[in-house]
């Protein structure tokens, strides 16, 4: 096969069989074609989009380029879930153990910040000790034993993914959905799960904005997760505003574990509970979302779930005495609390810029080679509905640099819209998707 060809005929809007994937995927993979032709087949697939068959098939290749993990040795329906990321978005670390407590086994492969958006792995690295890069052999021992692991993504997993992401990245390609899709269930698939939640962002803080494409990817994902034999369920949740109130790493760890320990975050704690309630209905240990919900609010009550968590991070290595005593860890060297000079209510807050506030203040990196300030980040003190005046802090800023925090203080203003009127909150969660379709919980259909 010659690569101009292929490249030609995706242009076209034509399908290409799986032997074509395969020729160019494997030969991307071994070095065999350059980064300008399969650039230049990516933007292709950027625009002409790709076929459900086109599509099952992408994630296969990238998923067998490595290794598939076997976790059939565990007893129960292994159950993960996926978020495509936010700003605040700490769910995992409270679902995981949450779910794990339920009894249904959840093996958890996790991503860093991306963007101006967090990530599972550097909130949880920012426990001291906690490991994140354990290799398959660990990961294995410790969901057999504990019934819950969360890791990054190793070496051997999915590798083919990892390099066509990395190109993506540098060809304005990421923000296309069949890539999309591939390039998430080609990792959730080797992970060893028999099923899987998506918890799929829209709104200013998310990279789908439109609530259309975010159903669209939902299905997407659903799609593929059917396809490969893995029971999968999606909701799409709002990302107009913080989920929960930090935003950083060590911030959101807190956060995450007042709420293991039963304090109500309303907003985190309403989505938390649906995806606990779909993991444990997928896991059989529910008869139904509602049930699922139901049992996943026992266990906060009863403590299991902070106990879960508990050895979730002895197990990897974290020193559980910051977990028991929040206090001691280390503060962050400068403070300041964000003033808005009008009044009223909050009507929106562009989430974009709450997130790039967390980055700038030191919470993420502008380069994939920075490292990131675990004690820096935001608490958000006003949200949609709220009422603001000019003595009330609408959120207070945290982090090493006080040039870094200033400019996160000027990004956060700059996100507040008010109105003179009163503003109802917005919804937590718009609607579930299925195999059978989308629901949409307003109207209905």
């Amino acid at each position: 096969m010659i690569p101009t060809e292929l490249i030609r005929k995706k242009r076209e809007g034509e399908e290409l069989q799986p032997d074509e994937l395969k020729f160019l995927v494997n030969g991307y993979v071994n070095d065999d074609i350059p980064d300008y032709q399969m650039a230049a087949f990516l933007m292709a697939v950027y625009f002409q989009g790709m076929s459900e068959a086109e599509m099952n098939e992408f994630t296969r290749l990238m998923l067998h380029s490595g290794t598939v993990i076997d976790l059939s040795f565990i007893p129960g329906v292994k159950v993960d879930k996926h978020s495509t990321g936010g700003v605040g978005d700490k769910v995992s670390i409270i679902l995981a153990p949450l779910v794990a407590a339920c009894g249904v086994p959840v093996p958890m492969i996790s991503g860093r910040g991306l963007g101006h958006t967090g990530g599972t792995l550097d909130k949880l690295e920012s426990i001291p000790g906690f490991r994140t890069d354990l290799d398959i052999d660990r990961y294995k021992k410790i969901i057999e034993k504990i019934g819950l692991v969360m890791i990054g993504q190793t070496k051997s997993i999915a590798p083919a993914d990892k390099k066509l992401y990395a190109l993506r990245d540098v060809t304005a390609t990421v923000e296309c959905i069949p890539l999309i899709a591939g390039s998430i269930m080609s990792k959730k698939l080797a992970e060893g799960i028999d099923a899987l939640v998506l918890d799929v962002k829209t709104g200013s803080g998310a990279f789908m904005r439109e609530k259309d494409r975010a159903v669209e990817l939902a299905q997407a994902l659903i799609g593929i997760g059917e396809a490969f034999g893995k029971r999968t369920i999606g909701f799409i949740t709002d990302m107009n505003q913080p989920l929960g109130n930090a935003v950083g790493n060590w911030i959101e760890v807190e956060e995450c574990i007042r709420c293991l320990k039963g304090e109500s975050v309303p907003d985190l704690m309403e989505v938390t509970y649906r995806l606990a309630g779909a993991m444990l209905y997928l896991g059989e240990k529910a008869g139904s979302i509602e049930e699922g919900e139901k049992t996943a609010r026992k266990k906060i009550g009863s403590g299991a779930a902070y106990g879960k968590f508990i050895e979730l991070v002895r197990e990897q290595g974290g020193d559980i005495s910051f977990i028991e005593n929040p206090s001691k860890y280390e503060k962050a060297d400068v403070q300041e609390d964000v003033y808005l000079e009008t009044e009223g209510y909050v009507r929106t807050i562009d989430n974009y810029n709450i997130g790039l506030a967390g980055l700038v203040s030191g919470a993420g990196r502008k380069k994939i080679v920075d490292s990131v300030d675990f004690t820096a980040g935001l608490i958000v003190h006003k949200k949609i509905g709220d009422s603001v005046n000019s003595r009330e802090p609408v959120a207070t800023v945290y982090g090493k640099d006080r040039e870094g925090v200033q400019d996160a203080v000027r990004r956060v203003r700059k996100a507040y819209r008010l109105s003179n009127n009163e503003v109802d909150a917005p919804r937590c969660i718009y609607g579930m998707a299925t195999k059978d379709g989308y629901t949409d919980y307003e109207n209905g259909t």
